[in-house]
């Protein structure tokens, strides 16, 4: 049975800006995939991001490149 709400999605569904560890310097995961996502959309990223924000920007970048999308 598919279950179409977010209630299994944990943290992904929260506000990065709401996240206790947002301010802290993004992930090495994160910059990974920030500059995968920014080459291919042609943009610059900055590399002194806090978490959050690296969150944010992979999301805008994912919509720009359409990267990450799960079949709807």
């Amino acid at each position: 049975m598919r279950n179409d709400d977010n209630t299994n999605k944990g943290n992904a569904i929260k506000d990065p800006d709401k996240w206790t560890t947002g301010n802290e310097p993004m992930t090495e995961a994160q910059r990974s995939y920030l500059h995968t996502l920014a080459d291919e959309a042609k943009v610059q990223i900055d590399e002194n991001m806090t978490k959050a924000e690296a969150s944010k920007k992979i999301e805008e970048l994912q919509e720009l490149t359409g990267r990450g999308k799960e079949n709807e």
